[in-house]
């Protein structure tokens, strides 16, 4: 009787077959996932680093994934850069695709940046290994044959740090594609003058100097990949009805998608500084205006999404976070599968 209760118990798990992933690299993978929040009770929830450590450097960073990866299951990988001012926790919680990992199969890592003065932020020195430590640690971890697709995501600064290394020597033969969530433009959509945080009376900013601008006169990126660039209406003077970007890819002329519309906010918003517009409000419904470039080139994807009535700071909202995860595993990958060079 025991050997027929054994045997129907294995039966049972095979037929059942694996619901939980291996720990990878050490990091337990759980549901719900670790450190997870909402408003202002994630304000004690910034101080966490991560849930893994970047072996060569000591320095922690989050890693979030699905607990039920099948052997040669093939994920798109997101590596989810911060702003200057930020930490990690606060970016996995602006820009949640962690949320959507088990639904379109992400991993999603999310780091910190080392230098803190005069704010904490991306510095090539101190954090361009870093960055290439953990790829290399997602790549060993789950097979760089398995990786679709690998995005580099990143807010404000930490957009404009995705721009200057997508193209580097270590990431040009990997990456397939940049998110920019108000953090530049192939093809500038120019700031606002008075761009930036509130006084510390709440009025706006000083307006910027002429060509403050990090990305002004910018070249064009000397390596292939999809692009889409998001941000809040009240961050920048307008958006551009054309994409040199798109140009380069001979895609179809703009059209609009239908708005997308989200009942719920995002998890965080500056809880310190909120109520310049143009800098960000509490987080609240909303809705976006999403610009397509149709039949590009090789597949690509580039695209322009406008938070209506958002400022810099504002997390993304749960339907309009979701279409754009949908966009980057819609695009065209495969460059760590061919080898990463």
């Amino acid at each position: 009787m025991k050997t027929q209760m054994m045997a129907l118990a294995a039966l049972s798990a095979l037929i059942a077959g694996p619901t939980m992933a291996k720990d990878v690299g050490g990091v337990a993978c759980t549901t719900p996932q670790p450190v997870r929040c909402d408003g202002e009770t994630c304000i004690p929830a910034l101080a966490d680093l991560g849930n893994a450590t970047e072996a060569k450097t000591g320095r922690k960073f989050f890693l979030d994934y699905p607990c039920d990866v099948k052997p040669g299951e093939k994920l798109t990988f997101i590596l989810n850069l911060h702003g200057a001012g930020s930490v990690g926790n606060w970016q996995r919680h602006y820009f949640p695709a962690s949320d959507y990992v088990q639904k379109y199969r992400l991993i999603v890592a999310t780091p910190t940046a080392a230098t803190t003065s005069p704010v904490r932020r991306w510095d090539g020195t101190a954090d361009d290994a870093y960055l290439q430590n953990i790829s290399d640690f997602v790549f060993d971890s789950f097979g760089k044959t398995n990786i679709r697709s690998m995005w580099l995501a990143g807010h404000s600064q930490g957009g404009f740090t995705s721009r200057r290394i997508v193209c580097s020597d270590y990431f040009k033969g990997k990456v397939d594609g940049w998110l920019s969530l108000s953090g530049g433009r192939i093809g500038q959509a120019p700031f606002v003058k008075q761009f930036g945080p509130p006084k510390a009376d709440g009025s706006p900013p000083d307006p910027r100097p002429a060509g403050a601008n990090p990305m002004a006169g910018d070249a064009l990126p000397a390596c292939d990949f999809s692009h889409i660039f998001e941000v809040g209406q009240w961050e920048i003077d307008s958006l551009p009805a054309t994409s040199p970007w798109a140009e380069h890819y001979a895609c179809g002329p703009r059209i609009r998608e239908k708005d997308i519309v989200d009942t719920k906010p995002g998890h965080v918003w500056d809880y310190a500084r909120a109520g310049y517009k143009v800098w960000g409000m509490k987080a609240r419904p909303g809705t976006a205006e999403v610009y397509d470039y149709p039949t590009c080139k090789g597949g690509r994807i580039v695209a322009d999404v406008v938070r209506m009535d958002k400022g810099h700071t504002e997390g993304l909202e749960p339907n309009i976070t979701e279409a754009l995860i949908k966009k980057i595993v819609a695009a065209p990958g495969g460059k760590a599968q061919a080898g990463g060079k």
